[in-house]
């Protein structure tokens, strides 16, 4: 029976150059002398206010692009179908090969071609650059070996290991829609929005009565 990864064998993790956060910036804040001058010169002469003519207002509906981009967007995230039957590339039952030193667990290799480590191998192993045109359970042979020489250990083929015939690449993430999917729901969404207005005016109203008087928000 394989052995199971222990928590010494954690994700190792590289952070990004910090080296810009440590920069001290050369600019500072103007002075509030200078500050309140500027405010205190600046004046608007209401003669010269005029209304603005010529204008309408116009809503998502009237511009295609936008409304099926909101479409599109409620689309994905009311579709929760796919994300219940996906299984992370580092379940254990992806688990493609273990690299053992000592008969100790430092490295656990994934049908999808990744792989988790411990922060010492990590160390040891260094930079390593996959080559380009590998992926999958091939991918994961590939780097099974370099650990297991990089560390002087052995790779032990899981019961889970499929081959590169068996593996199905990650479909994308992005979606096609059709245009009546796409007018359904944006009309659902505005359902909504108007159902979410409601429940706040009410919310707003029984908060604010009080017994004896009455509120009025229709202006």
């Amino acid at each position: 029976m394989m052995s199971g990864v222990s928590s010494a064998a954690l994700p190792h993790l590289r952070p990004a150059s910090t080296s810009a956060s440590n920069r001290t910036s050369s600019l500072q804040p103007a002075g509030p002398d200078a500050t309140d001058a500027a405010t205190d010169g600046f004046r608007i002469d209401v003669s010269q206010v005029k209304p603005l003519t010529g204008a309408k207002s116009i809503s998502a509906a009237d511009n295609p692009h936008l409304r099926d981009l909101m479409a599109t967007n409620w689309l994905m995230t009311h579709d929760t179908s796919a994300t219940q039957s996906v299984v992370s590339d580092d379940a254990t039952e992806n688990t493609y090969a273990q690299v053992k030193v000592d008969g100790k667990v430092v490295a656990t290799l994934y049908n999808g071609g990744s792989s988790t480590m411990t922060n010492e191998a990590a160390g040891k192993i260094g930079k390593l650059e996959d080559p380009p045109d590998l992926s999958g359970p091939d991918l994961a042979q590939w780097r099974a070996d370099r650990y297991a020489e990089r560390l002087g250990g052995t790779v032990e083929k899981a019961s889970t290991a499929i081959t590169q015939s068996q593996w199905t690449p990650r479909e994308s993430s992005s979606a096609t829609y059709s245009r009546d999917q796409l007018d359904a729901a944006f009309q659902a969404m505005l359902a909504e929005g108007q159902k979410a207005g409601v429940q706040l005016q009410s919310s707003y109203l029984a908060s604010r009565t009080q017994p004896g008087t009455s509120a009025d928000v229709s202006a």
